[in-house]
């Protein structure tokens, strides 16, 4: 029997009950996590994506009302209200178990459990919790979609949008051209959507974040004693994408030998995990993006020209916004409602929308984005006015080199935030990891 792709946690003061469900559960699930104090759980929500939690309503010597066990619900429920919790509770507590129902709990389970009853609840939880995921991915990207970057007045837009409707439905390699905060992301996760695919997971892959020595484990997945900390089997990203879409983002920042491992990966469409000879076939569509000019980097010898040509059977390039102005108020418009609705203001408007038009946007639809969320935190009346940076703009449109322009925002951005790593990678819509790296590949 193979076993389901998924993460279960079990919280319980009791070792024997955390061994005793852990093995059982293990035959049947990739990875099962024990947890023996309620104390650590979020942070094993922050550090893993948990798929299903099996939580005991009581911690406390002497204590058998089971208020913890709703208190530690409610708090699952605060971080993220889509994880199925299973409670374990002995028979005098059915009655709190049922409240416990009532506020959210998937279901609960008697102790001393029967072995198949565990399995069938965490199994149809399982199947809930991907369930959710997907819904909740579905609605993010109708929100993102619904008059964002999907409805354009731009001739150079609409010539992109065209070519990305004929290819959603089909499974071509896809490659999205484009500056920083043209909306890559949004557009992968749109073909994902119209594709066959759409059901399946979307597992979105920044490489710029991925350090060299971990691209084979974060991809590929490990064999349990591979390495010093595999204390468990792991599937990669690639495997847990299985049936669906992986969107590989920043392709330019890979190292020549991370290059050829991606492209033995294309070609032959099998994998194994680190310390394991057992070949995996997922079933995988690519969409590739980089904001790099990947032909000058083949004539640099820098990007494999192999490589360009196996990930780009269709190319498309999206254009900066400063070359779709057009779009520009209907953008604004629609970041105004996304964020009057989550800081619960209204009726607000933009007092500068002819400078706003007219700028360059540099940091193109994020920086729109953030600038319009900033000015709705900071203002205090109806009116908004955008603050621009021109300086930053015109050195932009001076040159059209989109590294040499890339080296420049960076720059820019320590120098104004005076070397914090931190608020110059929010600035400029980045992580801390994938800022290093850009640094570290400009020598800054």
């Amino acid at each position: 029997m193979r076993k389901k792709e998924a993460r279960i946690l079990i919280v319980d003061d009791d070792e024997d009950i955390l061994f005793s469900a852990r093995v059982w559960l293990k035959k049947f699930f990739t990875e099962v996590i024990t947890l023996n104090s309620p104390n650590k759980i979020v942070t094993s929500l922050q550090s893993h994506q948990i798929d299903v939690i099996l939580l005991d309503m009581n911690f406390r010597r002497g204590f058998e009302d089971g208020k913890e066990g709703l208190y530690w619900l409610s708090e699952i429920k605060e971080i993220n209200k889509d994880i199925p919790v299973i409670l374990m509770t002995a028979y005098g507590e059915v009655e709190l178990a049922v409240e416990a129902l009532k506020n959210g709990a998937t279901d609960f389970i008697l102790k001393p459990w029967n072995n198949e009853k565990l399995y069938a609840s965490v199994n149809l939880a399982v199947d809930i919790s991907r369930k959710n995921r997907k819904i909740s991915q579905w609605e993010n990207l109708q929100e993102h979609s619904k008059n964002y970057e999907l409805e354009t007045q731009s001739p150079k837009m609409q010539q992109a949008l065209n070519t990305i409707k004929k290819v959603a439905a089909t499974d071509a390699n896809l490659l999205l051209l484009g500056e920083n905060g043209t909306g890559k992301y949004v557009m992968a996760e749109y073909i994902h959507q119209n594709s066959a695919r759409k059901n399946e997971p979307f597992v979105h892959i920044d490489l710029g974040s991925i350090s060299e020595n971990l691209f084979e484990a974060e991809l590929f997945g490990y064999a349990k004693g591979a390495y010093t900390d595999a204390k468990t089997d792991k599937a990669g990203k690639i495997e847990n994408a299985d049936g669906g879409t992986v969107f590989l983002d920043e392709i330019g920042n890979l190292t020549l030998p991370l290059q050829q491992k991606l492209l033995t990966l294309i070609q032959t469409k099998k994998l194994s995990r680190i310390g394991e000879t057992k070949e995996r076939f997922p079933d995988v569509r690519f969409i590739f993006a980089t904001n790099a000019d990947l032909k000058k980097m083949i004539s640099e010898h820098r990007f494999r020209e192999d490589l360009y040509f196996r990930i780009n059977t269709v190319e498309v390039e999206l254009p900066p916004l400063r070359e779709r102005k057009e779009d520009i108020p209907a953008l604004a418009e629609f970041f105004i409602k996304k964020y009057e609705k989550k800081y619960g203001k209204s009726h607000l408007r933009i007092q500068n929308l002819d400078e706003v038009v007219h700028y360059a946007f540099p940091g193109n639809i994020r920086e729109l984005e953030h600038s319009v969320e900033r000015e709705i935190i900071l203002t205090e009346t109806e009116e908004l006015t955008l603050t621009l940076n021109h300086s930053v703009a015109e050195e932009k449109i001076s040159s059209l080199n989109l590294e040499e322009m890339e080296e420049r925002l960076i720059k820019n951005a320590l120098k104004k935030y005076k070397g914090n790593i931190t608020l110059a990678a929010e600035a400029l819509g980045l992580t801390r990891a994938s800022l290093y790296r850009r640094m570290e590949k400009f020598g800054i």
